[in-house]
């Protein structure tokens, strides 16, 4: 059978596909094969149809865009994280407005910071960049002021 050798119907093209590349090239590779080269395309941030493009033909194409490595798992827990933040602001917001007093709120404030740094390390992370360390803001100190 020659690589170019498709059975089957042809897939039903969408209308954005009527300026996309038509032609296809098939390879066998072994399970670790074919994760050596997934893993190679995503160091270089690519789709691996780019990558493979770039690879045998020097040209990832006009299109190709590079990907941010991301760890999907991660970006659960932030969503989550900030679905638990958001609650918690709604709630102080809504004691605030019924009359009550900061002051009595300052531990949750700071735990929501102190969740907020959490939460911009774990985006660092699964983004692949490095956090800057900045410690959680302390809502008991002033502001500096503005220039």
């Amino acid at each position: 059978m020659a690589d170019d050798d498709v059975s089957g119907p042809a897939p039903k093209r969408r209308k954005s596909e009527t300026r996309q590349r038509t032609e296809l090239v098939f390879a066998r590779l072994t399970p670790e094969e074919k994760a050596r080269f997934v893993d190679r395309a995503d160091a270089a941030g690519l789709t691996t149809a780019a990558f493979l493009r770039a690879a045998a033909i020097k040209d990832a194409g006009p299109r190709a865009q590079k990907k941010l490595p991301a760890d999907a798992q991660a970006l659960r827990e932030v969503i989550g994280h900030l679905g638990k933040i958001g609650s918690n602001l709604n709630q102080i917001a809504r004691y605030l407005h019924t009359g009550g007093t900061a002051a009595v709120l300052l531990d949750d404030i700071r735990d929501i910071l102190a969740d907020h740094a959490r939460l911009r390390d774990r985006l660092y992370e699964a983004l692949g960049k490095t956090p800057d360390q900045a410690p959680p803001a302390d809502p008991t100190k002033p502001k500096p002021p503005k220039r």
